[in-house]
């Protein structure tokens, strides 16, 4: 499975796939019915964001060492049974971008 990660808004790569919003809460002032046009993201699914405290760490993040423990938590949080469970559920062929708010 490849999974890549590309910024909320973004245009989309001619083989990009599903893009899965894995963010805490929708984009504000975007209607539901134009996440898939506007290039948010296709299906929301929380499950897969960040914790606040993570997406803080990554928002904040201005050096490289500050972004790999930001990465180091988040990878963390996926490992935990809940998030390895959908992440299982999710592998395929198919490809698929995740879409973040928090990127650096």
């Amino acid at each position: 499975m490849t999974v890549r990660i590309v910024t909320l808004g973004t245009p989309r790569g001619r083989t990009e796939g599903v893009r899965i919003g894995t963010v805490r809460r929708p984009p504000r002032g975007v209607p539901r019915t134009q996440f898939a046009s506007k290039n948010w993201y296709d299906v929301w699914f929380p499950a897969l964001a960040p914790s606040l405290q993570a997406m803080k760490m990554g928002r904040g993040a201005r050096t490289d060492a500050q972004w790999a423990r930001f990465v180091e938590k988040y990878h963390s949080e996926m490992a935990k049974p809940e998030a390895n469970r959908a992440l299982e559920l999710l592998a395929s062929n198919a490809p698929m971008s995740s879409p973040a708010d928090c990127a650096g």
